[in-house]
């Protein structure tokens, strides 16, 4: 094993982004690392696994993300076109720049991908948001985490529970680091930011999000979704998901919802925390909302995410309209829950990310 860099050698870090979800994670540890000059030299890769030119330039815009040094335009395909294309390009860029350390974020195609690279060229791994267990494997995103989670040497996890899966999978103690939550530290900078947007309607709302696979690629299911949402005595607000729409339109299917664009990090932010109510199957916005104190129904059977239902305003809902119905109403009958802030979940956790790199340097295979 090769000593840790010398004092006086920049620790030098690829940081890697492949979707706008890693994007709101990457940011408050890119500024952390612009505090300590003398001790890191970072890069920032986007691997373009979802990408769409102004989507992308207005989220790194808004969460003042440095244009990325390297971007490898990998594109759509299936799981396994993106991993293999991914670990092709990776692999190229890290043999050329010889990185002390790889921080790979959430658990997305990308993370994975470059988790494999660099842990077979013996570089360390620091996986940001490690620990997250849904328990359900037939969840694309489960198997990344899994196997991500068991090659990385850094642990960064933002919640208890986080830290007790992994140990039951036999990760060290020594690799795990609850940190909190890089995500909450995005939001609580830029909150009073988002709040000056004028795209928040006058009266009451709901705010929708929906793109799993699971929920909108069968018919019946998604059917079923939007015939609850659409009984439902409220507006709602819908960016629709490019993935989603298209399956609209494949399976006829329509929806009283104002439907509109996908829009940006701060627009969303401003309907999340302005919303009565939020229906999603994503999981960030579970935890956003339990920050913001919003009720929230999760339209999936399970979450990987648990402290959100345990001590946040997250309600799991499944995908039926009546349960749908019920729960709903009963937070517009003011009976939604309250929740609590998780520990941690305080703004300052890349913060702590940054100091354990410091206190911990890595130390190249």
């Amino acid at each position: 094993m090769n000593p840790p860099p010398k004092p006086g050698r920049k620790i030098r870090i690829v940081n890697v982004v492949g979707a706008r979800p890693n994007f709101m994670k990457m940011a408050p540890l890119m500024m952390e690392y612009r505090k300590h000059p003398d001790r890191f030299d970072p890069l920032l890769v986007h691997t373009g696994q979802h990408y769409d030119t102004n989507m992308s330039k207005l989220f790194f815009e808004q969460l003042h993300l440095p244009e990325p040094d390297v971007y490898l335009g990998i594109g759509s395909g299936s799981h396994a076109e993106q991993t293999a294309r991914v670990m092709v390009e990776m692999e190229q860029h890290l043999l050329a720049t010889r990185p002390d350390l790889v921080v790979v974020v959430g658990d997305v195609n990308s993370t994975l991908a470059a988790t494999l690279v660099a842990a077979k060229l013996c570089i360390p791994v620091a996986h940001v948001e490690a620990g997250l267990r849904s328990g359900d494997r037939t969840m694309p995103e489960e198997i990344n985490r899994l196997v991500t989670d068991a090659l990385a040497d850094y642990c960064f996890t933002t919640s208890a529970d986080a830290d007790e899966n992994l140990r039951r999978e036999g990760v060290p103690d020594s690799k795990i680091f609850l940190v909190g939550n890089v995500m909450i530290d995005t939001l609580l900078r830029l909150k009073d930011e988002a709040m000056k947007s004028p795209i928040r309607p006058a009266g009451p709302y709901g705010f929708v999000t929906l793109h799993r696979p699971s929920n909108v690629d069968s018919r019946e299911k998604l059917a079923e979704i939007l015939s609850a949402l659409d009984a439902l005595e409220l507006p709602l607000i819908f960016p629709v998901h490019p993935r989603t729409r298209a399956r609209m339109k494949e399976f006829g299917l329509t929806t009283k919802m104002k439907m509109i664009e996908p829009v940006g990090y701060l627009d969303a932010l401003c309907l999340l925390a302005g919303a009565t109510i939020v229906l999603t199957d994503s999981g960030g916005v579970q935890e956003e909302t339990t920050v913001l104190g919003v009720p929230c129904l999760t339209l999936r059977e399970n979450t990987e995410r648990p402290i959100t239902v345990t001590e946040g305003t997250n309600t799991l809902v499944g995908t039926r309209k009546e349960t749908i119905l019920a729960e709903a109403r009963n937070v517009l009958a003011g009976r939604g829950k309250k929740g609590r802030v998780p520990r941690l979940w305080d703004g300052n956790a890349a913060q702590r990310i940054v100091q354990v790199l410091l206190e911990h340097p890595p130390k190249r295979g």
